[in-house]
């Protein structure tokens, strides 16, 4: 067919999965913005008396972002993804991502407002939580509905990686502001503006999804009138999917979480102190953890069962933990890119085989409420990881601390997926 010239992928099943791709290119945007510039929102935000503990409330929003995305995810995918489907979800969902996250760049500071700024900036991130919490179970049917088995590692591969492409380009972002405007002029203000250009990736994202169509499965659904009622409840019937996801989510999204969102903290004044090294360190660590996702999704084709290329990558990672942290944690700026690189693309290998393993996971009658709900709720877990490692660092080494828990994280994700039940049926369980 003529259609399928381009990576063997038809138009519209490009259109599909670049409107997923988008979601996570914002996804990670945002969520890395907000770390590259928590130092100069604790103390234009929270009273300078703080101190230490000012650093430790600001990044504190990362955990509480990752409850509100559970919560959004049920309530947005029980009564929009899986009852009026995928596509009208996400445009939805990115609009009140992208909107809510650049009005961060608008808070007044504790001096303009008092203690009103630090709870407008937690009500912002709740709320920019509820729509973000929409976008990977939604994202995932949306992409994963749309291709072919054949194509699906591919498809979730790319998608995964809009995440790391979110960070590059906040990254390279950030590094041409600081060069336009130098660092003090940054700090005072250039921090807001790099928030601001959150409603860019949103407005191109939102745009491809109104140009790209609901998924089949999704249309089949609605024309046999067998859309369910209630999909949160019929989802809890699976009881052990749902245990055993949220391990598998809760591990690898903590391991994320001290490590890709970690090194912009570690590498801040407040740790290692890298300076301007630290944005080019993480523009390569970044390149590399592409490379990592990509990389996955072309291994990962060559496993009928989804879960065994997942587990391998896993154990891959995390058994050379302490190495990673005991020579990458240094202030010799080649040693850490280097180290925290090759990291970083073992763990990507881990992520690249996720969305496709989530979305045949869960029947069709409920799976963006399931895949955003597993997701978000493992992402809750996950989100602790920077404060369970900073805020106890003045009593405990913070090598230690962090050797420790991301072995603790790679255990829990390795038993979930061992004990993961694999479907019983043998038809495409996309389409069940």
């Amino acid at each position: 067919m003529s259609e399928n010239k381009f990576i063997g992928f038809t138009r519209n099943e490009l259109l599909q999965v670049s409107a997923a791709w988008g979601g996570w290119i914002l996804d990670g945007y945002t969520s890395i913005a907000y770390l590259l510039v928590f130092s100069y929102i604790s103390v234009l935000i929270f009273p300078r008396y703080l101190g230490y503990l000012a650093l430790i409330l600001t990044l504190l929003p990362v955990t509480f972002g990752a409850a509100a995305r559970s919560v959004g995810s049920v309530i947005l995918g029980n009564f929009i993804g899986d009852r009026r489907g995928r596509k009208n979800l996400l445009s939805i969902s990115i609009i009140g991502f992208s909107v809510l996250s650049a009005a961060i760049g608008l808070l007044p500071t504790y001096s303009q407002a008092g203690i009103a700024s630090p709870i407008l900036l937690y009500a912002l991130l709740f709320l920019d939580g509820i729509f973000a919490g929409a976008e990977y179970g939604g994202g995932t049917a949306l992409s994963m509905e749309s291709v072919r088995p054949e194509k699906r590692e591919q498809a979730g591969a790319f998608v995964q990686s809009g995440y790391g492409t979110g960070y590059f380009l906040i990254v390279f972002v950030e590094i041409l502001l600081l060069r336009s405007m130098g660092s003090s002029a940054f700090a005072s203000y250039g921090w807001r503006i790099l928030m601001l250009t959150a409603i860019i990736p949103g407005v191109i994202t939102l745009v491809i999804r109104r140009l790209s169509k609901e998924t089949e499965v999704f249309d089949r659904m609605k024309a046999e009138n067998d859309i369910e009622k209630s999909p949160v409840r019929k989802m809890f019937k699976n009881r052990s999917s749902i245990v055993f996801g949220f391990m598998i989510t809760a591990g690898l999204l903590f391991m994320n979480t001290a490590t890709a969102s970690f090194y912009p903290v570690v590498g801040s004044v407040d740790f290692l102190n890298l300076g301007s090294g630290l944005l080019y360190a993480l523009l390569v660590i970044n390149f590399f953890s592409l490379i990592g996702v990509w990389s996955g999704g072309i291994l990962a084709r060559s496993f009928r069962d989804r879960r065994r290329p997942m587990l391998i990558f896993s154990i891959i990672f995390t058994v050379p933990t302490a190495l990673f942290v005991l020579f990458g944690y240094t202030t010799n700026i080649m040693d850490f890119t280097i180290v925290f690189s090759i990291q970083l693309f073992l763990e990507a290998l881990i992520f690249s085989a996720l969305p496709v393993f989530l979305a045949e996971s869960f029947s069709k009658k409920f799976r963006s409420t399931a895949v955003g709900l597993i997701y978000n709720g493992g992402a809750i877990f996950g989100g602790t990881a920077i404060v369970l490692v900073t805020a106890p660092a003045h009593i405990i080494n913070i090598r230690t601390l962090w050797i420790v828990e991301v072995y603790i994280a790679g255990i829990i994700l390795i038993l979930g997926l061992i004990f993961y039940k694999k479907q019983e049926n043998t038809s495409d369980p996309i389409e069940n």
